[in-house]
């Protein structure tokens, strides 16, 4: 059963469509920069970098950052 969230600003964002956005806005040498780990960096991939991110709760946080300083208008 799913719980209301309603302070929670990714409630309803999934990792696929959280990390799309950010390719599309940043590209992955943009977010390279901004995060430093080599998935971003070698052979990046959607499938790659979420295999990744769902493993390692230090990076998905840096990343969903990331995704929360996007201008609202970009979401």
């Amino acid at each position: 059963m799913s719980h209301p969230q309603p302070k929670n600003p990714l409630h309803g964002i999934t990792l696929v469509a959280l990390l799309t956005r950010l390719v599309e806005v940043y590209g992955w040498e943009g977010l390279a920069q901004r995060v430093d780990i080599n998935c971003f960096k070698k052979d990046p991939s959607i499938k790659s970098c979420l295999t990744f991110l769902r493993k390692t709760a230090w990076a998905r946080e840096k990343v969903e950052a990331i995704y929360l300083q996007l201008p609202q208008d970009t979401l």
